[in-house]
């Protein structure tokens, strides 16, 4: 309806009301049965039944699903026991346990979103003032607000008294708004009034910060702006994430391998038979054909890579970075793009005054204390709007205690601030009994009431070029995007006759000007150069003013000028398309509505770019909910916006996102090398069973494989998890998103050691069947069996040790990995076990091999070590010549 394009007036006779008398219980109670209630819609729960079928419906784990039911088949055929399904459903389970717990859901953001509404409020109902839940508001109504009181609703302002509304969780805006009763006028291009500078409007979400004022209800529940963006967040989607996606792919490839090598090998294994084909014969041929399903398929993959990322889940708890999604912290760690909210995210949103003129500085002090509504709490901290709020905290850092001032030299009359004079005063008893008179306000207007200026402690003419040289002073904080206020004094013979701001703020002694702003954490700076250097591109992205956003961004170094800068009527101008194309002209986007924030998120998604977001207001959530990965505030964010986000700052630090990138790299990093660990592993089984089957003989049994799979296997996949960052981490430019698991070499690798591994185990067979047997023959060998085994298991356990770093060498990872040598020494208490206690021995089908044999598998295992350190010397050479 645009109301604010209106007077007050003719919205009052819009809404049929009479602002004294308000509504009749008649017309709320019609109003309501047409409008509803004034509160958001809740969210349809998704019940956890479904929320865990979901976890279920993920490709690797059907993956495990299948490999559980090949195992039960097994057993059943072959009359083993059912601890393999037993273990595989179990890591299916737990798997799926941890993702319904880590998950965050939409309806929590709209209840969020509820509950900052106000749970009651002052309304006009015939005639007289009522305390009314705020669910029972109607549009029409006239709600009474005062400093203190949150806003019920969007509502057009027909009375006001010095009002100034608190709309950073809304808009952005770091300091209060100033409200108004005028009429608006629209924006000379056409466009409409951004939500900022609605003056003569308040809305659902916001609070009064200092004075009082009336209101006409315009909107109510999901009519509000609140309430469209409770819509935006239910129309936004969850994307997957790059790992997602990758193991996703990988998942199915894996599982057309496993049914093209079950097929294959079970067709080759019947021709060779036939035409002796029995049942016998065709259970044999579908137990090979099994043990190449459980060789082919890392039944360890998805629990490892949801344990190692739970793990960095923990790490990053204690860095301050809650992360409510596991796959988070896969996503921080390919961050291309981060969008920052200005306020409270690069700056402390806490006005400080960082700048002041004039030589009586304590007399400065004193005179923007007292002349002043804020105040001292016992902990010494200031109370009030927050302009005031940061002269009474510089009058402290000026040894002066407000309360003790107050005391000392209390108040004996005033003229209240007025938007029209720009400025307010206050009257004080000094405790000699003379009365002084502080007043502060805009600087050109406190000048025009000075004729002295107050120099080395004595009252002088305030000239024309004093008065250039105060202008002069003025408009270079301003340039600083500085909030500049002036004070000025006078003293009385006697206490004025009448406080009128005429008869006070006349003949004035000017005392000097205080800049503040909404300074940047300091460790902002060193956090964004170090995003830089690591190839992460910070945007801002605030509701406050341009100037504002353009001095703060060149401070931090996110632009070198002002042409770097765009605003939200701006961004209205734009096409969707046009943004995207132009999108990399722009790091500051000024004046937005949450609108904007989502296009700005989208077009750099378009763009390719792995995009985070974050933010602490109601007005982030929607752009939070949209971008790859949304960050929260912990202490000044909204419930909303924390709901909505993947990862929660608890310390509300900028500089805590970068560890969390570092963290997210180091991550990605360790399960790329679990997972070409794992997949090597599997490979060299695949190869050495699929060889072996050829040749006519069994190397190893499914039992076998599943024990190697899930036991040999996962403890140094889940140590090598643990391994920190190296060096470069953070001065490499994040991966490209579309690269695949095997890109950078991967693929090459594990195809190269899955071979070298098949080798060795396929050498350890023949070597114990000559033990064994004393000559050389293609047979079936209880020895060749077990030293196959013992050499698979820890040839895995010493090329764990390769995997520390994809591509240097072994000997140069100076800091050891104690969980990768405690996985060593588990995996070969548990894998000579098996071999040597009786009762185990005896149900996987071990032969009990000598010493020497025993030391022979060794000796082959540890030659995967020397064979991988040739191959990555090869690979870095040539990469350096292709350099």
């Amino acid at each position: 309806m645009k109301e604010y394009l209106k007077t007050g007036e003719e919205v009052l006779r819009e809404q049929s009301v009479d602002a004294g008398q308000g509504l009749s219980e008649a017309e709320v109670a019609g109003r309501l049965s047409k409008h509803g209630k004034n509160k958001l819609v809740e969210a349809k729960k998704t019940p956890i039944w479904k929320r865990f079928l979901e976890q279920l419906a993920d490709p690797m784990i059907i993956i495990l699903i299948a490999a559980a039911a090949v195992s039960g088949v097994t057993a059943v055929y072959a009359g083993e026991s059912f601890a393999d399904v037993i273990i595989i459903l179990a890591v299916v389970i737990i798997n799926a346990v941890l993702g319904v717990v880590q998950e965050s859901k939409a309806e929590a953001a709209i209840a969020a979103l509820q509950e900052i509404a106000a749970a009651t409020s002052k309304v006009i109902r015939g005639g007289h003032q009522l305390t009314v839940r705020s669910e029972e508001l109607v549009p029409g109504d006239i709600i009474v607000l005062e400093a203190g009181d949150s806003v019920p609703a969007d509502a057009r302002i027909v009375e006001c008294a010095s009002m100034k509304i608190e709309e950073a969780a809304l808009t952005g805006e770091s300091v209060p708004v100033l409200k108004t009763t005028d009429q608006l006028a629209a924006e000379e291009n056409g466009k409409d009034v951004s939500l900022g500078d609605r003056k003569n409007m308040v809305y659902m979400g916001s609070s009064v910060a200092y004075g009082r004022g009336r209101a006409v209800v315009t909107a109510t529940g999901m009519d509000t702006e609140m309430g469209k963006i409770a819509d935006a967040l239910t129309l936004a989607k969850d994307n997957a994430t790059p790992l997602q996606m990758k193991l996703a792919q990988l998942s199915k490839v894996l599982s057309f391998l496993v049914i093209g090598i079950c097929v294959i090998i079970f067709g080759v294994s019947l021709v060779r038979a036939y035409p002796d084909v029995s049942g016998e014969v065709m259970l044999d041929t579908f137990m090979v054909a099994v043990s190449l399903a459980v060789a082919a398929i890392p039944e360890g993959l998805a629990a490892v890579v949801t344990i190692v990322l739970s793990i960095g889940v923990t790490n990053m708890s204690k860095k301050a970075a809650i992360v409510r999604k596991l796959t988070a912290v896969e996503t921080l760690g390919c961050t291309q793009i981060i969008c920052s909210d200005k306020t409270g995210t690069l700056t402390q949103n806490k006005m400080t005054v960082v700048e002041h003129t004039g030589q009586e500085e304590k007399l400065l002090a004193i005179a923007m204390s007292l002349c002043n509504d804020a105040g001292l709490d016992e902990n010494h901290e200031a109370v009030g709007e927050p302009t005031e709020a940061a002269l009474v905290n510089y009058a402290w850092k000026a040894g002066l205690n407000k309360n003790r001032l107050v005391a000392t030299y209390p108040r004996i009359g005033e003229a209240p601030f007025d938007s029209m004079r720009k400025m307010m005063s206050t009257v004080h008893r000094m405790e000699d009994g003379t009365v002084v008179q502080f007043t502060k306000g805009a600087p050109d207007e406190i000048l025009k009431r000075c004729t002295q200026i107050c120099l080395d402690g004595q009252a002088e003419e305030l000239t024309e070029d004093i008065r250039a040289s105060i202008l002069k002073e003025n408009k270079a904080m301003a340039d600083k995007a500085l909030r500049v206020l002036g004070a000025a004094m006078r003293t009385w013979e006697e206490e004025p006759s009448d406080y009128g701001a005429e008869v006070l703020e006349q003949d004035l002694c000017f005392l000097g000007l205080t800049g503040m702003i909404d300074p940047v954490r300091p460790e902002v700076k060193p956090a964004i150069d170090e995003c830089r250097a690591a190839g992460i591109r910070p945007i801002m992205i605030t509701g406050d003013h341009k100037d504002t956003a353009v001095a703060i961004a060149m401070q931090l170094g996110i632009i070198d000028d002002a042409s770097q800068a765009i605003t939200g009527s701006q961004l209205d101008d734009i096409s969707d398309e046009e943004l995207e194309n132009e999108i990399e002209r722009y790091s500051v986007y000024a004046r937005v509505q949450p609108e904007h924030k989502v296009r700005i998120v989208n077009a750099w998604q378009k763009r390719g770019k792995i995009t985070a977001m974050t933010g602490d207001g109601v007005n982030d959530a929607p752009s939070i909910k949209n971008a790859d990965i949304g960050v929260g505030m912990g202490i000044t964010g909204t419930d909303v916006t924390k709901n909505v986000a993947d990862m929660v700052l608890a310390d509300d630090n900028f500089a805590t996102i970068v560890s969390a990138v570092s963290e997210g790299r180091r991550i990605y990093d360790n399960i790329r090398k679990a997972i070409q660990f794992l997949l090597a592993s599997n490979l060299s089984e695949v190869l050495a069973i699929f060889f072996a089957t050829l040749m006519g003989f069994t190397i190893l049994k499914p039992v076998h494989l599943l024990w190697i799979n899930l036991i040999t296997d996962c403890f140094p996949a889940l140590a090598l998890g643990m391994e920190k960052p190296e060096k470069d981490i953070m001065k490499r430019a994040p991966r490209d998103p579309k690269d695949g698991i095997f890109a950078g070499g991967v693929g090459i690798n594990v195809a190269l050691q899955g071979i070298a591994v098949a080798v060795i185990t396929l050498a350890a067979y023949f070597i114990g069947h000559y033990i064994e047997a004393g000559v050389w023959e293609i047979t079936n060998s209880a020895d060749g069996m077990t030293m196959a085994f013992l050499t698979l298991s820890m040839t895995e356990i010493f090329h764990s040790f390769n995997m520390r770093s994809l591509h240097k060498s072994i000997l140069h990872t100076r800091e050891q990995n104690g969980w990768l040598w405690l996985s060593m020494a588990a995996s070969l208490i548990c894998t000579t076990a098996v071999i040597y206690v009786p009762v185990l021995a005896d149900a996987f089908g071990f032969e009990h091999i000598s010493l020497m044999e025993y030391g022979v598998s060794i000796g082959l295992a540890v030659c995967i070590i020397p064979v991988v350190e040739i191959s990555k010397v090869i690979q870095r050479n040539q990469k350096t010549f292709q350099e």
